[in-house]
């Protein structure tokens, strides 16, 4: 994908990566490994550790395993994605697990990556996500809901336009849900679009599934 064009690794000193995993080894090296892309770190071996952590400070990129003692990763990942901050988390295998990725992934997990650890592919991965202001969360009521990263550049309405786009409904059908004409639902997705950086509807939404 070519968005790593629009990323600034500059601003990766804001930046802060939240590492979930019972094995200390795995989080030092992972800390090292982002502490040299310029990002700030920090870790937790234990979910009770990370969701106190995660009360201080919104971390900007959660790397998080998918086995974690009593409280599963898939339970923490659920957590992270009902604060609806765009958060992007990328979920770690200690090894193969096809049912539990599947999972990851229909909750929103930005990727699941098995041990040992293609740390190339991951960084290229989060560099991708943090490019991205659009992330998928999971499954509510049969349809996929929509985070937005820096929630603040789009209004309430745009957010609502934005999610009935994602849900495939045409300018008329948006406009009859939202009791407002198509020609409005129009200018909102316009708005949405330029805010978004994306070029047209179908870019608009190569950018919403893909993040």
């Amino acid at each position: 994908m070519s968005d790593n064009i629009h990323y600034r690794s500059s601003l990766n000193r804001d930046r802060l990566v939240h590492i979930v995993d019972s094995d200390p080894a795995t989080c030092e090296a992972l800390s090292v490994l982002f502490r040299l892309e310029g990002f700030q770190t920090t870790f937790s071996v234990e979910a009770a550790h990370f969701l106190i952590g995660l009360e201080r400070r919104k971390p900007d990129v959660v790397v998080l395993n998918l086995r974690l003692g009593e409280e599963s990763g898939l339970s923490l990942l659920r957590r992270v994605k009902s604060m609806g901050t765009g958060t992007p988390v990328f979920m770690l295998a200690d090894y193969p697990q096809l049912e539990a990725a599947v999972t990851a992934m229909k909750i929103g997990a930005s990727d699941v990556i098995s041990k040992p650890i293609d740390t190339e592919h991951l960084l290229t991965d989060i560099r991708e996500a943090l490019c991205q202001d659009v992330h998928l969360n999971g499954m509510q009521g049969g349809r996929r809901a929509v985070e937005v990263r820096g929630f603040q550049q789009l209004t309430p309405r745009e957010r609502e336009v934005l999610q009935l786009i994602t849900n495939g409904q045409s300018n008329k059908e948006a406009g009859r849900a939202l009791g407002i004409s198509p020609r409005t639902i129009e200018v909102h997705r316009a708005r949405v679009m330029e805010k978004l950086g994306a070029r047209n509807t179908a870019d608009l939404m190569r950018i919403v599934l893909t993040s």
